[in-house]
């Protein structure tokens, strides 16, 4: 029996060392670069290590951040309301995602101010970003996108693409 635990844990370990690894070329990015909180509790400290004090408990999986330097396994981050502090890369992910800024942003059908609306995102809504172009990105939270002007986001900076 106590093979098989062993075994068991032996194999749960090698997986998050596979998605750990599997991320970890995206977290090795010149900074300034945005990704996101991955898990849905996250410490942030005052140093990069443990042994430096929590400021701050994150309770939000996919709230975007920047992260704005590198130290080994540590990252500083800057965090939508401007708070800054280390959080370890295993609490990061390279998934881009942005939340909304100012006013009830039009998640519109199409990249163009005249497109019919889908949705409405109130600020403070959180949703995974893709194909950004032209002033615009699509925002998709839990299966509901629309195209969004890029300034009504934070996590994509102005004009960027991809």
């Amino acid at each position: 029996m106590r093979f098989w635990i062993w075994f068991a844990l032996g194999l749960t370990a090698l997986g998050l060392a596979a998605f750990a690894a599997a991320d970890a070329p995206a977290q090795k990015r010149a900074t300034p670069y945005y990704a996101s909180i991955a898990a849905g509790k996250a410490h942030l400290r005052t140093g990069p290590g443990r042994n430096y004090p929590i400021n701050w408990l994150y309770r939000r999986a996919d709230l975007p951040i920047k992260v704005i330097d590198i130290y080994g396994d540590w990252r500083k981050i800057e965090d939508p309301d401007g708070t800054q502090g280390w959080m370890h890369v295993g609490l990061l992910a390279s998934r881009r995602t942005a939340i909304i800024t100012d006013g009830i942003a039009a998640l519109r059908d199409a990249a163009d101010a005249a497109a019919p609306i889908n949705w409405r995102a109130e600020p403070g809504v959180v949703g995974r970003l893709s194909d950004c172009e032209g002033g615009w990105c699509y925002f998709d939270v839990k299966g509901r996108g629309g195209y969004v002007e890029q300034t009504h986001l934070w996590g994509v900076d102005p004009g960027e693409e991809f």
